[in-house]
């Protein structure tokens, strides 16, 4: 037969959901600027090899 009352862990895998979700993005979003950073080194490097 199933426990009465509220469902046990309930409140910890919410908030572990959200901490990862959260953690995730943020993972997500330095990559994102990562590879813009390096989009712009390399345009840059490359406008510069055609000056010369």
């Amino acid at each position: 037969m199933p426990k009465k009352g509220k469902a046990k862990n309930t409140l910890n895998k919410a908030k572990h959901t959200k901490l990862m979700n959260r953690k995730i993005n943020k993972v997500k979003l330095e990559k994102q600027l990562h590879k813009k950073r390096l989009k712009a080194i390399i345009k840059k490097a490359n406008q510069e090899k055609k000056e010369d």
